[in-house]
């Protein structure tokens, strides 16, 4: 199991754009082959932040998700978008309770 989480702070005025194109693409992203979970999170402190959370079989499975037309067409729509530079972490789960 693989996860990837990443930070992405957008102009506040940006925010409907971003959520709308998000929840139009959400489910060919979770759909794409070897994702297996995806949620989107946002900052309760500063609104103009929001987190993706996503779990993938394989690093190679992401890998192919960035290389894809989709996340092309995602992440130039989305990047367009930012007040400051997007960060990722890519983590192993160690400890998971129910």
């Amino acid at each position: 199991m693989f996860i990837r989480i990443v930070k992405m702070s957008f102009h506040e005025e940006k925010i409907p754009m971003f959520l709308e194109h998000f929840h139009g693409v959400k489910m060919n992203i979770r759909n794409f082959p070897g994702n297996n979970f995806l949620e989107i999170y946002q900052d309760k402190s500063n609104p103009s932040i929001f987190f993706t959370y996503s779990v993938w079989n394989e690093e190679t499975d992401l890998e192919n998700y960035r290389n894809s037309d989709l996340f092309k067409d995602v992440w130039a729509f989305t990047k367009a978008l930012f007040n400051d530079k997007p960060e990722a972490w890519s983590v192993d789960k160690l400890v998971s309770l129910p």
